[in-house]
C-alpha cells in the first residue's frame, strides 16, 4: 500500500486484482478489513474503462460487483481510497466528485449510471473538498488521470456533464418529473427557473438517467432516495422499452456544444441533440422530447429562413400561426420544457402568452428551480441585477459581496486590462456587448475590418458562432448575446452599447433604436416598451454569465453614473504594497521588485541590494527567495500581460519551460519592446532531423499580442548557447 502524507493522511492503494483470488488480498487492506467507509476505482487500464463506487462495507460490495458479468468480464484491477477522516457523507461526496471529474477528463469511459448523484451538505464539507484535491493529485501521480482539476472544470464536457451532482432543488424536481412521466399524470412538464438555476444541467442529467442501465448489483447498498429514482427509471423503461428521446436545442452554438458533450458520454449520442426541424426526421413520434431554453423557440416572425419554416408548418396543416412549439407537441408523446420568460431577447421568440396558456392548461405539471448554481453571488446578485436594470432598486447602497467581484469602469482600457489579469488566473474571461455596432466583418470581403471602436480601442465581433468562448481569438474579440447565452464564463466584461442610455431629466433608462443593429431583433416592433424589454433582457442575460465576477462599462456617461450608484467603481490606483528592505526582512510575504535587466544579473546578490524595493504578496510562498517581481512594459504580450503590469516570476533553476511565459536573455534577441538582449515571451521548442541525419533544435519566443506587428523571435541551434531563461512567469499582481 502506498501512502502520502499531506494535511490529512490519504491512502490510495496499489491496484489489487479484481477477481476472486484478489479478494484475499483485499481482505488485508486496512480500510476494508475494518469496514471503514472507502471510495474505490475499478478499472481496466488497457481498455480505459472503469467504475467508481463507495461503501462502508467494501468487501461485500466488491463481491457483488464480481457477480456482475459486465464488470467482472471487463474490469481487472481495483484501487482503494481511504482516510481516517472519511465518513459516509464524505465518501458519497468524493465518489460523486470523482465520477464528475473522471468522466469529463476523458481518460476513462465509466460504466456508472448517474442516478443518486445528490450534492450532500455535511459538517466540514469545505475541508473534504481540499481532501479531494489531494486525492486527485495522487491519481495524477499514479498516472491514472492526466489533466488538472482547473483545466477540467473549465471544459464544456464538465460544465454540461450528466454526471453533475444535483442540489436538493434539482433532485426533487427529477423525482417529480419521473413520477409524472411514469404515472400517466401528464405528458407535459414545465420546469421554470432563472439564469444559472441549472436548467441545462438538469436536461442532460434526465437524458442520461432515462438511458441508464439500472440492473443493480446490490440494492441494499443504495440509499432510499436513490432507490426511488431507480424505481422510476425502471417504470419508464418498462413503459417505453426502446425509448426514443431527443434533446431539442434551438440555439445553434449551444446545440453544437451539447452534441460534443453527448458524443463523449457512454450510452448517449450526438444524434440525440437536435434542432426543432429535426423533430420531423424520426418518421414517427418521439417518446419524449426534452426542450432546453424553450424561451428561444421561434415563431414565424423576423427569421431568415421563412420558406423552410412555412414548409414545416404545412406538414402539420398549419399556416403562419404555426410555431416550433407546435412541431414539438405534434412530434412527441411526452414533453419536458425548461423555460424562463426573462431570457426571451427577440421578437422571433414565441410570445410569453403562448407558453402561459400551455402552462395553465389543466394537467400540465409545473415545477420551479430556485437555487443559484452559476454565479457565486447567488440569488441576491441575480435579484440585484434585475432591480437595477428595471429601476426597482429601493436602496442606493453599493453591491458588496466578498464572494463576487462586481465593478463598473470609467475607461474600457482598464476593464480590458483587468480581464487579462483574471484570464491569467482563471481562464474563460470574455468581453460581451449589446448589438450596438454593425457587424461589418461578417461580410465576405471585409473580414479584416474592425466592427467596434470605443475610446480609440478597436475590436471585431466574435469570429465564430459556435463555442466562441473557447475559440483561440476570443480574448481579443467581443461576443454577442447569441453566442454566449447558455454558457458559463468565469468573468464577463459587459459593454452597454450606444443603444441604451440614461435620461437624467426623466430619471429613466431609455432605448435608441437607431443604434440597435439587430434587424431581426427590432423589425416589426412598434411598441418602444416591448423593444426596451428585449434589450434589457439581453443585458440581464449577459450580466448573469460570470461565475466569479462581472465587469461593466457603459458607453453613455449618464448611464455609467446611474450604475455607479449601485455598483462599486474600479479604482485604477496601484494596489501593490511596496516595502523597504528593512520592512521586508521581517515579512514572510516580501519578494524583491527588480527591473528586467537587474533580474538577469546575479540573482542572490541582487536580492541583498539596500536600494532594492520589495513587494508584499497577498499570500505566503514556499521558497519565496526564488521569486521576484518585474514591471513588464510593452504590447507584445498584451493578450496575456497588459502593458505596465507588475508580474511575479520564479527564478528558473531547470525543468520544463515548454509553453511557459519566460523572461529570457540572449545576445541574439532583438525585441521591439525591450530592445537588445532581453524579452518576455512564450517559450516553444521544436526538434527537426536534417537531411544529413543531424538533430536540429530551434526555440521560438512567441508574442501574444493584439498587434500583428509583433513577430516571433527564432533562435536556432547556432544561437541557443547564448539563451538564458531567467524566470518563469507565474501571475500578474494588482
Amino acid at each position: 500500500m502506498s501512502t502520502s502524507q499531506s494535511k490529512v493522511l490519504i491512502d490510495i492503494s496499489t491496484p489489487y486484482p479484481f477477481n476472486r483470488d484478489g479478494l484475499k488480498e483485499l481482505e488485508q487492506n486496512h480500510w476494508v478489513s475494518n469496514q471503514w467507509p472507502v471510495v474505490y476505482f475499478i478499472q481496466n487500464g488497457s481498455r480505459k474503462i472503469g467504475y467508481i463506487g463507495e461503501s462502508a462495507n467494501a468487501l461485500a460490495r466488491i463481491k457483488s460487483h464480481l457477480a456482475n458479468p459486465e464488470k467482472s468480464n471487463n474490469l481487472n484491477e481495483i484501487s482503494i481510497i481511504g482516510s481516517e477522516r472519511f465518513n459516509k457523507s464524505a465518501t458519497l461526496d468524493i465518489e460523486s466528485s470523482l465520477i464528475q471529474y473522471v468522466s469529463a477528463e476523458g481518460s476513462f469511459e465509466l460504466q456508472n449510471g448517474n442516478y443518486g448523484l445528490l450534492n450532500h451538505q455535511y459538517y466540514e464539507k469545505t475541508h473534504y473538498q481540499d481532501i479531494f484535491k489531494e486525492i486527485w493529485a495522487q491519481l495524477r501521480q499514479h498516472k491514472i488521470v492526466d489533466r488538472s482539476l482547473e483545466e477540467i472544470a473549465n471544459s464544456q464536457v464538465f460544465k454540461y456533464s450528466p454526471y453533475k451532482s444535483l442540489n436538493e432543488d434539482q433532485y426533487l424536481s427529477v423525482l417529480e418529473i419521473m413520477k409524472g412521466l411514469t404515472s400517466g399524470q401528464s405528458n407535459k412538464i414545465f420546469v421554470q427557473g432563472g439564469a444559472g438555476t441549472g436548467k441545462t444541467i438538469l436536461a442532460t442529467y434526465l437524458v442520461k438517467l432515462l438511458k441508464s442501465n439500472v440492473k443493480f448489483d446490490d440494492d441494499t447498498d443504495v440509499d432510499n432516495d436513490t432507490l426511488e429514482e431507480v424505481r422510476y427509471i425502471k417504470a419508464f423503461q418498462q413503459k417505453y422499452p426502446t425509448a426514443t428521446i431527443g434533446l431539442v436545442v434551438a440555439m445553434k452554438s449551444l446545440r453544437k456544444t451539447l452534441k460534443n458533450v453527448f458524443s463523449k458520454i457512454p450510452g448517449l449520442s450526438s444524434t440525440m441533440v437536435i434542432k426543432p426541424t429535426e423533430t420531423f426526421n424520426l418518421g414517427r413520434k418521439y417518446d419524449l422530447l426534452i426542450v432546453d431554453e424553450a424561451h428561444r423557440l421561434r415563431q414565424y416572425r423576423n427569421i431568415s429562413w421563412m420558406g423552410a419554416f412555412m414548409a414545416a408548418n404545412e406538414k402539420l396543416g398549419l399556416g403562419e400561426e404555426g410555431t416550433e412549439l407546435d412541431w414539438i407537441l405534434a412530434n412527441s408523446h411526452n414533453q419536458i420544457f425548461f423555460y424562463d420568460a426573462n431570457q426571451s431577447v427577440r421578437p422571433s421568440d414565441i410570445d410569453e402568452e403562448r407558453f402561459t396558456e400551455l402552462i395553465k392548461k389543466p394537467g400540465t405539471i409545473n415545477l420551479e428551480l430556485h437555487s443559484q448554481m452559476r454565479v457565486m453571488g447567488g440569488k441576491d446578485y441575480i435579484r440585484f441585477v434585475e432591480e437595477v436594470l428595471d429601476q426597482k432598486r429601493l436602496k442606493q447602497e453599493k453591491y458588496a459581496v466578498k464572494e463576487y467581484e462586481l465593478l463598473v469602469f470609467d475607461r474600457l482600457q482598464d476593464m480590458k486590462d483587468l480581464l487579462v489579469v483574471r484570464e491569467s488566473e482563471y481562464k474563460l474571461c470574455r468581453m460581451i456587448a449589446g448589438f450596438a455596432w454593425p457587424w461589418v466583418s461578417k461580410e465576405k470581403d471585409k473580414k479584416h475590418l474592425m466592427d467596434i471602436e470605443i475610446e480609440g480601442l478597436q475590436f471585431q465581433w466574435n469570429n465564430v458562432d459556435e463555442d466562441w468562448i473557447h475559440s483561440p481569438t476570443a480574448s481579443n474579440e467581443i461576443g454577442c448575446v447569441h453566442t454566449t447565452m447558455g454558457y458559463d464564463l468565469n468573468y464577463s466584461g459587459v459593454i452597454f452599447g450606444r443603444e441604451i442610455r440614461y435620461n437624467p431629466v426623466t430619471e429613466s433608462i431609455e432605448i435608441d433604436p437607431k443604434h440597435y443593429y439587430d434587424k431581426n431583433g427590432k423589425n416589426g416592433i412598434n411598441n418602444p416598451e416591448k423593444l426596451k424589454r428585449y434589450i434589457l433582457n439581453i443585458y440581464k442575460n449577459m450580466m448573469h454569465r460570470g461565475i466569479r465576477g462581472t465587469f461593466v462599462y457603459a458607453c453613455d456617461p449618464a448611464l455609467r453614473k446611474y450604475l455607479k450608484q449601485y455598483i462599486p467603481a474600479y479604482q485604477s490606483t496601484p494596489k501593490l504594497k511596496v516595502l523597504t528592505i528593512s520592512e521586508a526582512r521581517s515579512n514572510n510575504r516580501a519578494v524583491p521588485l527588480m527591473d528586467i535587466y537587474a533580474a538577469a544579473g546575479n540573482f542572490s546578490e541582487n536580492q541583498q541590494h539596500e536600494h532594492l524595493q520589495w513587494i508584499e504578496l497577498t499570500e505566503d510562498l514556499k521558497d519565496k527567495e526564488k521569486y521576484f517581481v518585474c514591471k513588464v512594459e510593452g504590447e507584445s504580450m498584451n493578450l496575456k500581460i497588459p502593458n505596465g503590469s507588475y508580474c511575479l516570476f520564479k527564478y528558473y533553476e531547470g525543468g520544463t519551460r515548454e509553453g511557459q511565459i519566460v523572461l529570457a536573455e540572449s545576445t541574439d534577441i532583438q525585441d521591439k519592446d525591450f530592445g537588445s538582449g532581453y524579452t518576455v515571451k512564450q517559450y516553444q521548442s521544436t526538434k527537426k532531423i536534417t537531411e544529413e541525419g543531424w538533430q536540429h533544435e530551434s526555440i521560438t519566443l512567441k508574442p501574444e499580442s493584439s498587434n500583428s506587428g509583433y513577430k516571433a523571435i527564432e533562435l536556432d541551434s547556432d544561437t541557443l548557447l547564448s539563451l538564458k531563461v531567467i524566470g518563469i512567469f507565474k501571475k500578474i499582481l494588482e
